[in-house]
């Protein structure tokens, strides 16, 4: 049984012309390390996927402080735009070509955040406040999934 945890990033700046280089306010810094410290608590991350955005960057840099991954890569299929079954299906491949990583946390954007976590878990489509992570058990021989909970930086 594996666990992703699937994160939207901090608290970020206003929308601008440039939605990719938007960063995150200090509330968002925070939540990225605070939420690193409850996953560091209870979860341990050791693989990471994370979109390109500057604000989902900079979340999962605050996350890496307290957390040390064994496998982490940046990819475009988790932008807010992204398509959800391609995320899925990525997800899938990585974690079946990563047996040594046991919880994979996912740092994206609504509403692609949402929309993953129903496709791994259908009829479970969670609104997440910025720094929120959903918690999902993976069988990977089943490729079945069960969405477990949502939780807050404002919640941990």
């Amino acid at each position: 049984m594996k666990t992703i945890l699937i994160m939207r990033h901090g608290e970020a700046t206003p929308m601008q012309a440039d939605d990719a280089a938007r960063n995150l306010t200090q509330v968002g810094h925070v939540e990225a390390e605070k939420m690193g410290i409850w996953l560091s608590k209870n979860h341990l991350p050791d693989a990471l996927l994370v979109s390109p955005y500057i604000r989902a960057q900079q979340t999962a840099q605050g996350v890496a402080k307290n957390n040390i991954f064994k496998f982490s890569e940046t990819t475009n299929d988790i932008v807010p735009e992204g398509k959800p079954h391609i995320a899925a299906d990525y997800l899938e491949t990585l974690i079946a070509s990563h047996p040594e990583c046991d919880s994979w946390l996912v740092v994206a954007h609504m509403p692609i955040v949402s929309y993953l976590v129903d496709q791994l878990s259908p009829g479970n489509m969670p609104i997440f406040n910025t720094g929120a992570i959903a918690v999902i058990n993976y069988d990977e021989k089943t490729q079945r999934s069960q969405y477990m909970s949502i939780n807050a930086p404002e919640n941990v």
